[in-house]
């Protein structure tokens, strides 16, 4: 009976689920989607490179060699070289739209840094944190720390088409568990988010508490739990099939209208671009 005890007190402890806030998200968009995407091996090839991820891309990692400029090389001059060298050229639709877009990126870029002090450092920049529940190994890349006073405060940067709000930063799960998992790693309070959208030089903010950042943290746990449940992964058919990776092998999205890889750059009103 004692050997019983004993081994019992050296039982392994429950398996964590890994994940990150895209993870998360993804499976709830459409749970095909997570399944060719994090279980099937090999996964399914996925359409052509769409350019608005290539914007996007780019202009976070301008951003970020920014910041890895000493102090007194933070100037405006050394944008162009900075976007030139982190410049990803898939999917646009020709040179000549390529060029506009670099130029529509440039300018936003110059109006973003003259808004910061290029003399202040962030706790960090495009930084990975981390944090652990009973249930769940979280993970996650933030674009930008501050320190604002006593407390750390989350920046993401937008550069889709349509503006931001609110509503969206303080609905964001992503930003919310970016700043539970900031905290534990840098032990200091993080309740503040934002989301500073480029295109429009505007910041759409939210100051959680420890109420509602717990909320999210709960739904978070539920979201894996409906995962590791899941042993069909069914489609979720709607808009977002126009913009999957699988859209052509996906029977059910591939009903869905094809969008050209270079859509979501084009000027003019039209469908919502996720960054």
């Amino acid at each position: 009976m004692l050997g019983v005890e004993q081994l019992g007190l050296f039982a392994s402890p429950p398996r964590l689920f890994t994940c990150t806030p895209s993870k998360l998200g993804s499976y709830e968009d459409c749970p095909r989607r997570y399944r060719f995407t994090y279980v099937d091996r090999p996964a399914p090839p996925k359409g052509a490179p769409w350019a608005h991820n290539s914007l996007g891309a780019s202009v976070h990692t301008a951003l970020k060699n920014w910041y890895a400029l000493e102090p007194d090389r933070r100037r405006p001059e050394v944008l162009p070289t900075l976007l030139k060298a982190t410049w990803v050229r898939e999917g646009y639709k020709d040179d000549n739209q390529e060029r506009e877009v670099y130029r529509r990126a440039l300018g936003w870029l110059e109006s973003y840094v003259d808004t910061l002090d290029p003399q202040e450092d962030p706790v960090g920049v495009e930084r990975t944190v981390a944090a652990r529940t009973e249930t769940l190994a979280l993970s996650g890349r933030v674009d930008r720390i501050d320190q604002r006073g006593a407390e750390l405060v989350i920046v993401d940067y937008k550069t889709g088409r349509n503006g931001v709000s609110e509503d969206e930063a303080r609905g964001s799960r992503a930003l919310a568990l970016y700043a539970i998992a900031t905290a534990r790693v840098f032990r200091k309070p993080c309740h503040r988010v934002e989301l500073h959208h480029l295109p429009t030089g505007t910041v759409a903010a939210f100051d959680h508490t420890d109420a509602s950042l717990d909320r999210h943290l709960r739904r978070a746990e539920a979201t894996a739990a409906d995962i590791l449940a899941d042993a069909e992964f069914a489609p979720r058919p709607g808009a977002q099939c126009s913009w999957c990776d699988y859209r052509k092998v996906c029977p059910e999205g591939s009903t869905s209208p094809a969008r050209d890889p270079w859509t979501a750059v084009e000027r003019g009103p039209g469908d919502a671009v996720r960054d």
